[in-house]
Parts: C-alpha cells; sequence; structure tokens
C-alpha cells in the first residue's frame, strides 16, 4: 500500500499544480458571466417579412407557368391540344370531327365530341374564343329578319360574287371587314373564283341565314370553268380532287358504285358510309353521272 499512496517530490508538485488549477477554473466559472446579450426579434415584422417571401415564391412560380391566350378551340393542333393536358385520344376525336367540315360552337359541344374530363374543361374553356356571331346570335337573327323586309332583287340586279369588293360585302347585313376579307380569301383560292353560290357554306363562320342575306344581293354570274367527273368512271386520284372528298371517302364511293353496277343519280351518294350529307351540293358542282361508258 505505501508504494500506491507515496508520491516523489515531482508528483506531488503535478498534483498541487493540477489542483490549483482546477480550483481557478472553478473560480472562473462561478463568478464570471459568459452568457450575451439576448436577441430581441419583431414578431410582427418578421411575420411580414416571411409573407413577403412567400408572395415573391407564388408570383415567380406562377410566372413560370405557360401562358394560354384564349383561343378558337376548332383549330387545336396536336401539340396545342398536349400544352393544355388533352390526350391523343381527345385530340384525334376532335380532329376527326373537324375533317367532316363540322365546327365545335360551345364549351358543351367540345366535352361531348373530345369526352375531356370535367376538371380539364373547367380549366381551359375560360379560353375559348368563339366568331361574334355564335356568342350574340341575337344581332345576327335581328338583322336578318329585317333584310327581308325589302322586295328580293332580280338577277340582273344583283352584283357579280366573283367581281364583288370587300366593301361592297360589308354593305351587306352582318357581314364585317373580317368576313367580307375571309370570303374574298376564299373566293382567290381558285383560279375564277366561285362555281355557284353554294360554296358559301365553306367559309368559315357564315351562317345559313347570314349566306342568305348575301345572295338577296349577291349571285354567281361569271362561274368558273371547270371540268366535270364522269361518276361511274372515276378513278380514286380524280375524285379526291373534289372538294369534301378524301381517300377513304374516295374509296368507298367506288365501292359502293361496283356493288350497285353505277350511279343512277346524286342521291345515291347519301347512301355512302360516311358521306357529308350538308356538302352534296358542293360536291354535285364537280361530278356527272354519264351512264353510257
Amino acid at each position: 500500500m505505501k508504494s500506491h499512496v507515496t508520491f516523489s517530490k515531482n508528483q506531488r508538485h503535478g498534483i498541487f499544480l493540477l489542483s490549483l488549477l482546477i480550483i481557478v477554473l472553478q473560480c472562473v466559472y462561478f463568478f464570471v458571466d459568459f452568457s450575451g446579450e439576448d436577441i430581441q426579434t419583431n414578431k410582427a415584422e418578421f411575420v411580414k417579412f416571411t409573407n413577403e417571401i412567400d408572395s415573391l415564391k407564388a408570383i415567380e412560380l406562377e410566372a413560370r407557368k405557360p401562358k394560354i391566350f384564349p383561343f378558337n378551340p376548332n383549330f387545336i393542333t396536336d401539340y396545342k391540344g398536349s400544352t393544355l393536358g388533352m390526350s391523343n385520344e381527345e385530340i384525334d376525336r376532335l380532329l376527326n370531327f373537324r375533317k367532316q367540315n363540322r365546327w365545335i360552337n360551345s364549351s358543351k359541344q367540345f366535352q361531348e365530341v373530345t369526352q375531356v374530363s370535367d376538371s380539364l374543361l373547367n380549366s381551359i374553356s375560360p379560353y375559348f374564343k368563339f366568331p361574334e356571331w355564335v356568342t350574340n346570335p341575337k344581332t345576327v337573327k335581328s338583322s336578318y329578319n329585317n333584310s327581308y323586309k325589302t322586295k328580293p332583287k332580280t338577277f340582273a340586279q344583283k352584283q357579280d360574287l366573283n367581281k364583288a369588293t370587300a366593301k361592297q360585302l360589308q354593305a351587306v347585313n352582318g357581314i364585317g371587314e373580317a368576313f367580307s376579307k375571309r370570303i374574298i380569301k376564299f373566293r382567290n383560292k381558285f383560279k375564277g373564283g366561285f362555281i355557284d353560290d353554294v360554296q358559301l357554306q365553306d367559309v368559315y363562320g357564315l351562317t345559313p341565314q347570314v349566306i342568305d342575306k348575301i345572295k338577296l344581293d349577291f349571285t354567281v354570274k361569271t362561274p368558273r370553268n371547270i371540268q366535270k367527273i364522269n361518276l361511274n368512271t372515276a378513278t380514286i386520284d380524280q375524285l379526291v380532287t373534289v372538294q369534301h372528298i378524301d381517300y377513304d371517302l374516295a374509296h368507298r364511293i367506288i365501292e359502293y358504285r361496283n356493288l350497285r353496277e353505277g350511279f343512277k343519280s346524286f342521291s345515291e351518294l347519301l347512301k355512302v358510309k360516311d358521306f357529308p350529307l350538308n356538302k352534296i351540293k358542293i360536291i354535285e358542282l364537280y361530278l356527272q353521272i354519264d351512264n353510257t361508258n
């Protein structure tokens, strides 16, 4: 035991210095104040600053979202449809509907054709922009009724639709600058202009009422010369040159013709599958029925 409790002189000095150091540190710990000043925060200002940061973040996120401008849903392309969130099937339904030369005139009809969900319709329908004659039909109807109070003009009194200027067309109630330019642009697509008044049906936005008003003052006096196609001998390549006839419809027309051993009248075309019934009069302009061949 003596060897464990007996220390040399140097060891005793070391123990003394260690004890002294411990005592000094304890005194410093108890008698010296190391605490700093308490930081005071203004809770109201802090909340205000936090809200400002959050609002700036929200503005930045909103700015990064793709901008949607008013548009006519009849002209949605594959790319436009995908950016709006439409599926490929929904876009195809719309494009197939338009291929029949039919038009969508309301948000409800858009959903019926494309079968989009209610949530998607609610998000994009506020941006739908339809022509004025769709959104304000009362004005068109009123002017249409007033136009029939005058005595109808004779053929000689009417102006030639193939020579009419935009300014002359604007004299018709319901035809503004946009419609008059659209009519002339469509007319100029064909060298020689219109073949018949019925082709006005192909001008986008013209309702039957507006077309009737145009025909009160204008008619085709100098029709475009065309070489009519014999419906009973026409090939597919010949038929597709006719307005509103594509390759699928041309193929079905020839199939029907072969089964029936030729057409006897244009009304038989209405029995062909998916034939555009409302365009029969326009299609007839390019065809003839000759059973001699």
